[in-house]
């Protein structure tokens, strides 16, 4: 009879594939020691993003090294307790950022990209001037979009970005932000994408390029996606279920690397 902490060939060749929590065995009536640490400590990793300084200043230097000439603006919840229970604070800019944003909306544009903290701030610091890096050089090809704002949010959920794109008269916006961490990936950014931004707009008016991090998307294909969206939503004049993601499988799959090596 086989022992049951020891897991069979069939579930080993199911956990090469996942980084699920499949088939950890048992210890009498409870986990075995390793598979309970290795959940303490992802679970540690998940709260640390969440709580994780946002380093804004950072990543508006870093954008600007790129080019780029990022605006900061703030949401209405005064420090991440407040954000963390007051999500609808998150979803409103505070009076002196939309001052600001005001001042430097000079002419409409195609489109805003926007960088905000999110549920974690880890992703955004691993992940987002990566991705924008990359994603920039693909909206200049082909068909050009140009940018018109780039803004560094704190304190942000995506519908922030809502408001930002209307004060700013963006055509649409690009929200790269923080995931809400999981236990496999405390670092996963997301890109959500909105034709005619104005507040109140729903998540079905938007489309969603997530799990961008080392062991899921990769910048190149997040980038190649994002950008394929970004034309057609506003080719189509549209955003959300009304656009499908046909771009096609191009771009080199990076899924399951990590897990792999």
């Amino acid at each position: 009879m086989q022992d049951p902490a020891v897991p069979s060939r069939a579930t080993r060749d199911l956990r090469s594939l996942t980084p699920a929590r499949v088939a950890l065995g048992r210890s009498g009536a409870s986990l075995p020691t390793k598979p309970l640490l290795d959940f303490t400590l992802d679970h540690a990793r998940a709260r640390d993003a969440v709580h994780a300084a946002f380093d804004a200043p950072r990543l508006v230097a870093e954008l600007r090294e790129f080019g780029l000439a990022p605006a900061e603006a703030s949401s209405r919840a005064v420090d991440r307790r407040d954000y963390l229970r007051r999500p609808d604070l998150g979803r409103q800019l505070e009076a002196g950022s939309a001052e600001a944003l005001t001042r430097i909306a000079t002419e409409p544009g195609r489109l805003a990209i926007i960088v905000g903290d999110g549920l974690s701030p880890t992703a955004v610091h691993a992940h987002a001037v990566a991705l924008v890096k990359s994603l920039v050089p693909r909206l200049a090809a082909d068909e050009p979009v140009a940018i018109g704002h780039v803004v560094v949010a704190s304190g942000a959920r995506v519908a922030l970005g809502d408001e930002i794109g209307a004060i700013l008269g963006a055509r649409m916006v690009v929200m790269l932000i923080g995931e809400r961490p999981g236990l496999s990936a405390p670092d996963s950014l997301g890109a959500y994408l909105t034709f005619a931004p104005t507040p109140g707009r729903t998540d079905a008016e938007r489309n969603c390029v997530s799990n961008i991090h080392n062991a899921g998307l990769s910048h190149d294909e997040a980038a190649f996606k994002i950008a394929w969206l970004v034309r057609e939503g506003l080719a189509g004049e549209v955003t959300g279920v009304a656009l499908k993601d046909e771009s096609g499988d191009r771009a080199p799959r990076r899924i399951g690397t990590a897990l792999s090596e």
